[in-house]
């Protein structure tokens, strides 16, 4: 009886040692929304790289506290499950990073004066007219692939590099499209 007590407990510790090395390198997290539609799909599966050696065209999840106002929330007429100041993780796709100068212009895209070739985004155009001299240190400037559906840094903001999650490494469900996810530099 002692003798199976103790197969029981070892074998617990291993499994608590296992998840812990697991989920010191790599998240599981879950689509919520079709923001980054085509890429992503609501419901994909997928297991994040824990880092923040993050590049351009990198496919990342990071926290956001989403406080919008009521109206706010109503001007986003394709947001359903948006709850005031609750924290979310949002996943986007990485446009500008520390250094970078970011130009949204009649639809179209610039970095450092190179216009976007963006194939991955869903419709022709980006929504929205900025200019950002040089992103700072320890930011990035991220957006949706589904612009026109995408609460990302032109509403949010420039996102601090120490609140992202991980970068998207595979994605496991479902299976039809399991494998890597496509990034665009």
């Amino acid at each position: 009886m002692i003798k199976e007590i103790l197969e029981w407990i070892k074998t617990i510790a291993v499994s608590v040692v296992i998840a812990l090395v697991v989920t010191t390198f790599v998240t599981p997290l879950m689509v919520d929304g079709l923001s980054m539609y085509p890429t992503l799909n609501d419901h994909d599966y997928l297991i994040l790289k824990n880092t923040h050696d993050i590049k351009r065209g990198d496919i990342i999840s990071f926290e956001s506290t989403l406080e919008f106002s009521q109206e706010e929330l109503e001007s986003f007429n394709f947001i359903k499950k948006l709850k005031l100041g609750k924290n979310k993780n949002l996943i986007k796709r990485v446009i500008a990073i520390p250094g970078d100068e970011l130009l949204i212009i009649d639809g179209n895209v610039y970095v450092n004066g190179e216009k976007l070739e963006e194939n991955y985004i869903n419709g022709d155009t980006t929504l929205g007219d900025l200019h950002i001299k040089e992103i700072p240190k320890d930011k990035i400037f991220v957006m949706g692939d589904n612009r026109d559906h995408s609460v990302d840094s032109r509403y949010l903001g420039l996102i601090d590099i120490s609140k992202v999650q991980g970068k998207v490494l595979v994605r496991l469900l479902p299976l039809s499209s399991f494998g890597t996810v496509p990034y665009e530099k």
